[in-house]
This record gives structure tokens, sequence and C-alpha cells, in this order.
């Protein structure tokens, strides 16, 4: 399967992520992952990133986008992956697009973990406090938040518009939160499976929408 996870920072997204990969024998892949894995060997990319995001900017999208596409070519990649923090920005998207269009491949279902943003900001305190980050107060925690639906919303409404976006409740205990995603997998394999009987187009092209159009610590 070829899957992306949506979810806010605190949604357990990395957890669940992780999760539903090993189900199904694919990578997870984080960017955040791959970039604190080359700031902590201390790579030229490292350096770069680490320099960006002292400096409170966000990585460029053709810095994201390349390491994205490389990890995408790597063998483990071949049989489905699973993105998790990627795309973050419609130009990512539509990179991404492009990335699956040349390989013949295609997405097969976006998973979006919703949560209550008041029980996430104070699962997000509890955790700053006992990281001792003093830093990570309420107001900053609520800006995240917003953040991230400012940047999650136009990537959701093009998900939803092409039918790959499951919301799925985050809410709960880890287990019943990857049951309720493992439901949501089986209705896209099943939809998949009803929209390849009455010919589905093409790996790698995305059929017409049907009518009218949701640093990287961010577990």
């Amino acid at each position: 399967m070829r899957l992306i996870m949506l979810g806010p920072p605190g949604a357990g997204k990395g957890t669940q992520a992780a999760r539903v990969a090993d189900t199904h024998g694919i990578p997870a892949i984080s960017t955040g992952d791959i970039f604190r894995a080359n700031i902590k060997d201390e790579t030229p990319l490292g350096r770069q990133v680490k320099e960006i995001t002292a400096a409170g900017g966000y990585v460029p999208d053709e810095i994201t986008n390349a390491i994205v596409k490389d990890r995408l070519a790597q063998s483990d990649a071949a049989v489905g992956f699973l993105l998790d923090g990627y795309p973050r920005t419609t130009g990512q998207l539509d990179a991404l697009d492009e990335m699956l269009g040349d390989a013949g491949r295609r997405l097969d279902a976006v998973i979006e973990l919703t949560v209550d943003t008041d029980e996430v900001v104070q699962r997000l305190l509890a955790r700053a406090q006992e990281q001792g980050r003093v830093d990570d107060t309420e107001d900053v925690m609520r800006a995240r938040m917003r953040i991230y639906a400012e940047e999650t919303a136009p990537l959701a409404a093009v998900y939803r518009e092409r039918g790959l976006l499951h919301e799925v409740d985050g809410m709960g205990s880890v287990e019943e939160v990857t049951t309720r995603i493992e439901e949501a997998l089986s209705a896209a394999v099943q939809a998949r499976s009803t929209e390849g009987k009455v010919g589905r187009p093409a790996e790698g092209h995305v059929a017409p929408p049907a009518g009218p159009v949701d640093g990287h610590d961010d577990r």
C-alpha cells in the first residue's frame, strides 16, 4: 500500500504510522526523522537543516522533495510506503504527484487523525514538562495547532476531492485508534477494488474529481 498519514502535533501520528507500516510490511518514512538523523550524523544536509531551523526558518520544499524522492527510490519502498509528515505544503503535494506519476504509481489512501484540540494541548504540555522544555507554553502549543490546520486544510481538500482522504478519530487508546485506521484502510482497498471493476485510471494518473472540493517533531 502507498499511504500518507496526516495529523496535528500530539495526535500520536508517529506511533500509529509505525504500527500500520509494520502490519502492512512497508516502511514508515518520516521527513522529520530523516532530517534529525542527518543532523545527528553531521552530514552536509544535516548541517544545512540545522542552520535553517536554528534561525527559525523552514526547510525549503526543494530540499524536502529531494529527500523524499531519494527515499522512495530505495528498494524497500517498491512494495509500498507510509509517508509521515509529508507532504506538508501544496508545492510538496504537487512534487509527490510528479514522483508517483513518473514511477507509474499512485496513492491508495490518505489517513487524517482528528483530535480534540484542548486535550491534545494538555498532552503536549505534559510532555514538554517531562522533558524540561520550558519554552513550550500553552500559547506556543495552540499556535502550532493553528499552523498545522492552516497548512493541512488545502492538502486535505485536494485528497478529499480525489476520494483518497479518510478521517479517523485519533482519540482513545493506541489500540483503538489503530483499529479505526485499519477499518479505514479496508474501506479504501474495497473502494479501489470496485473502481478497478468499472475501469480505473492507469497507475500514476488521478481520476477527474466527481464534484467540488484538509522544525519537524510533530508527534
